[in-house]
């Protein structure tokens, strides 16, 4: 049965790395001791090892052990043994990019089918959608596909930001840029704002944390999506 926890961030303004979602992944993690991270997306360009450093500190506040990925000579292995799995957020094209250059997409996704619990924030989050299309981040490399997991049956945009009316930036908002897709895609797009994530059990998918989602459909009004609502009918 899947298991996952899909966050739209790691870092609450005000707070620490993951501090807001601990009594979570302290329940989400309970049957494993070591979880294998993936610090593939290197957010600000970090080094693997800096990256998985800065989450060791976060898990053990709950008393988890953190081994990155990119340490084990055979990856493939290491996903399949692993107990518990953490994508971290930062550059999703090179997320996926680096998931493919080490044949460990299909592994990822067979794992996480089989029932290993899965944590992703950001762009650890963005790849568990049909597709990584609806991402905020920059093409800084070009990623062998922009299919991603698939583990739930619709794309994200996390870190959603609504339009500020005040502003006076002439940009696209994220709204805009969600149209600009569906003109293209008939993929449904939740756009997960900050604080929010999904609690996957099986074929259930709640929207946890105390502000609504909003969800877009290709050709149709875009509408609010109570916390609680179980989104498992966007694969209907």
């Amino acid at each position: 049965m899947k298991n996952l926890i899909i966050a739209s961030t790691s870092t609450l303004h005000g707070g620490e790395y993951l501090d807001y979602l601990l009594p979570t992944l302290e329940n989400h993690f309970k049957n494993c001791d070591t979880i294998i991270f993936i610090p593939y997306a290197r957010p600000g360009g970090m080094t693997h090892d800096e990256y998985t450093e800065r989450v060791a500190i976060a898990f053990s506040k709950i008393n988890k052990k953190i081994i990155g990925l990119h340490i084990f000579k055979n990856p493939i292995e290491a996903l399949e043994k692993a107990g518990g799995i953490f994508t971290g957020g930062g550059n999703t094209f090179l997320l996926v990019t680096q998931l493919y250059e080490n044949d460990v997409m299909q592994t990822l996704s067979n794992v996480i089918e089989s029932g290993t619990p899965y944590l992703g924030s950001s762009a650890g989050s963005n790849i568990t959608g049909i597709s990584m299309q609806t991402t905020n981040d920059m093409p800084i490399i070009y990623p062998p596909s922009f299919k991603t997991l698939g583990a739930i049956p619709f794309n994200l945009n996390p870190h959603y930001l609504d339009p500020n009316l005040q502003s006076k930036h002439m940009g696209e908002t994220r709204e805009t840029r969600i149209k600009e897709f569906h003109a293209f895609n008939t993929t449904p797009v939740l756009g997960l704002r900050e604080g929010s994530w999904l609690d996957v059990k099986g074929e259930k998918i709640l929207l946890k944390g105390n502000l609504t989602a909003r969800l877009f459909r290709q050709n149709q009004v875009p509408e609010e999506i109570n916390p609680e609502t179980d989104l498992a009918f966007l694969g209907n």
